[in-house]
């Protein structure tokens, strides 16, 4: 049984209904769903704020996880990886959903929901969440490289 977390989730209008089905099933899984938006349907919204925010917030909040989801993903991913912290990674399959956690202590993944089927993308979380990191030497060194150049702009 995976623990009970808090998922911080970001769409736009093309990610905005598999978000809601996404809400539902982690509710159901017995996690805290947090909807950073976006909160309504409109085609001409734009992806960065409620991604941002998703991302800020996650980055807040020790021992969270976020989701963004948009057409592709591509944008999404982008859009929360520009938040100090954040490292999120595009999620296409079981494996990158995987590795994604147990390889890059990703805090964040990124959905296209126009590329998978809602029961794909609901399975990409499932794993995404119940995957530790695995604290391998190689995957710590390599994740501080990457907060370094964060911090210090040196890589």
């Amino acid at each position: 049984m995976m623990p009970t977390m808090r998922v911080y989730l970001g769409s736009d209008h093309a990610g905005f209904d598999l978000k809601a089905r996404l809400v539902e099933h982690l509710t159901s899984l017995g996690h805290e769903p947090v909807d950073c938006g976006a909160l309504s349907l409109d085609p001409d919204d734009d992806y960065p704020a409620p991604c941002i925010a998703a991302a800020q917030r996650t980055v807040a909040d020790p021992g969270s996880l976020g989701i963004v989801i948009g057409g592709s993903g591509n944008g999404e991913q982008i859009a929360a990886n520009k938040v100090r912290g954040i490292r999120a990674a595009l999620v296409w399959s079981d494996p990158t959903a995987q590795l994604a956690r147990e390889h890059n202590d990703a805090n964040v993944i990124s959905i296209g929901a126009r590329n998978h089927p809602v029961a794909g993308a609901l399975r990409f979380v499932e794993i995404f969440l119940a995957t530790p990191f695995s604290q391998g030497e190689r995957h710590i060194r390599r994740i501080a490289e990457l907060t370094r150049y964060e911090q210090t702009a040196q890589v």
